[in-house]
């Protein structure tokens, strides 16, 4: 293909958007009319995974198209540099393509560009970090007479109290990322094609949609949170799961029910604003021309709990955590894919590089170890892991069965995803699964690394020891901002 013809990639990724989180997912509440529209233009992958569901390890995977075990982090290291390996923006820019990114990177340091010619960056104000400059988001509202009041509202990036947006709209970051996006777009060399990345912060938290959002859920009768019969008893869960009984929502976990009601309601709210500032940015390439030869993908980098078996957030491998949403739109006459249709094969966040470059006829590196989705390509399953030590969790999924370890305690947990999608039963007790769970714990054996190995004994798991767990006390309200004077 040459300069002229060769397609233009749009990469749109957001952050604690579960898989199960739309209206094509077959969702009884919330709102996604692009996301069902974009489904309906391409491929929708059904049994998508990050295999690493937190922020950084996932996003190191979605950029690098490897595993933790290669790219160095399964326990969000906040400090960790991005491994030297080929990115997917690299690869693009290699090939002649002008790579541009909008959003959060999630990056150590924060202006890493990661092979981007230029990254347009909002950092959620992680200043603790020492990357003390304003990103770009933060000047923007500096610009507005807003300076430092992004979280004047209160909110916080780790928890799920909710209020509408404090500032007017186009200071929100959602809003924000879309415009800079159209502008980053508008701004390109037109002699070459355009690898886009467009990277939304929401619906993670603070959980602050406009108030023109929480309206449109006002009225709007609201799905219950799922829970399993092995929650029952809290003091029987895995010592993992007492020991950290959630991932930030600490003030929303204990909460009465209509604030857990107000706090689902508005997560649902935030994914309804981004869907609709996608159609802003598709609106941009519609009438610039470019919508037709430009490829387009929709992912997050891993889910969110809201509330299912009494947790909030992310890093647990069960389903609302670790399963994403991932829509493939090819450019306009690519008859590889077929339009309007599901695809029910294991997928993961690391396959997302491979399929964007096959797609766009460039080379896949050595060292990428996803597939691409535009093969016909199976993988047989699907491993996953988050934290080492005492909060270790691993998983290995099949085609139907999804098995879940805690090595404290030794405990495992088998579900029969075709039968009971949600998770609500553990099978591991009764005789009748006996064959799937010891063909899934050796699957899950093989796999151990860095460790992990130390809990097998004579081809056995053991595991180790069980321990009570402490209470765990937060004085710093789950990484609460402030007012920032600058």
């Amino acid at each position: 293909m040459t300069e002229t013809t060769r397609p233009n990639v749009l990469l749109i990724c957001t952050d604690h958007w579960g898989g199960l989180l739309t209206r094509r997912a077959g969702h009884p509440t919330v709102m996604t009319p692009t996301i069902d529209q974009l489904s309906r233009c391409g491929v929708t992958f059904t049994n998508a995974y990050t295999a690493c569901p937190s922020c950084i390890p996932a996003r190191r995977s979605l950029m690098t198209g490897t595993s933790a075990r290669t790219h160095g982090d399964r326990v969000f290291n906040e400090r960790a540099e991005m491994p030297a390996l080929p990115t997917m923006a690299q690869c693009f820019r290699d090939a002649g393509y002008q790579a541009i990114a909008v959003g959060k990177l999630h990056v150590h340091p924060q202006r890493d560009r990661i092979g981007f010619d230029e990254v347009i960056l909002n950092e959620e104000g992680r200043h603790h970090l020492g990357d003390l400059a304003a990103d770009d988001w933060e000047m923007h509202l500096a610009d507005h007479g807003f300076a430092g009041q992004e979280y004047a509202s209160d909110l916080n990036n780790n928890d799920y109290v909710t209020r509408a947006w404090h500032l007017p709209e186009d200071c929100h970051s959602t809003n924000w990322t879309a415009a800079q996006m159209c502008r980053a777009i508008h701004r390109r060399d037109p002699r070459k094609p355009g690898f886009w990345y467009m990277s939304f912060v929401g619906p993670h938290p603070p959980v602050w949609p406009l108030q023109a959002y929480l309206d449109l859920y006002h009225d709007v009768k609201l799905d219950e949170p799922v829970m399993g019969e092995w929650v029952r008893d809290p003091a029987s869960l895995p010592h993992a799961l007492r020991a950290y009984p959630s991932d930030g929502g600490d003030a929303v976990r204990t909460g009465l029910p209509h604030e857990i009601d107000l706090s689902r309601r508005a997560f649902y709210a935030t994914i309804t604003h981004i869907d609709h500032q996608i159609r802003v940015v598709i609106g941009y390439l519609r009438e610039q021309g470019l919508l037709d030869n430009t490829i387009l993908a929709f992912t997050a980098d891993h889910g969110d709990m809201l509330g299912d078996h009494g947790r909030w957030g992310k890093t647990v491998l069960y389903e609302m955590s670790a399963k994403v949403p991932l829509v493939v739109v090819p450019r306009k006459g690519d008859e590889r894919m077929p339009v309007n249709t599901d695809d029910a094969r294991l997928a993961e966040l690391r396959d997302i590089m491979p399929t964007l470059l096959d797609l766009a006829g460039l080379p896949i590196p050595p060292s990428v170890e996803g597939l691409s989705l535009l093969r016909d390509q199976r993988r047989a399953h699907l491993y996953g892991e988050h934290w080492e030590g005492d909060l270790a969790w691993r998983m290995v999924r099949d085609d139907r069965y999804k098995l879940i370890y805690y090595a404290v305690g030794n405990r495992r947990q088998l579900f029969d995803l075709q039968n009971d999608p949600r998770e609500t039963r553990d099978l591991t007790a009764g005789p009748a699964h006996t064959d799937h769970l010891e063909c899934l714990t050796q699957l899950l054996i093989a796999e151990l690394y860095g460790g992990d190995e130390a809990w097998v004994r004579d081809g056995k798991l053991i595991g180790l020891p069980d321990k009570p767990a402490k209470p765990k006390l937060d004085r710093g309200l789950s990484g609460q901002r402030g007012i920032r004077f600058i």
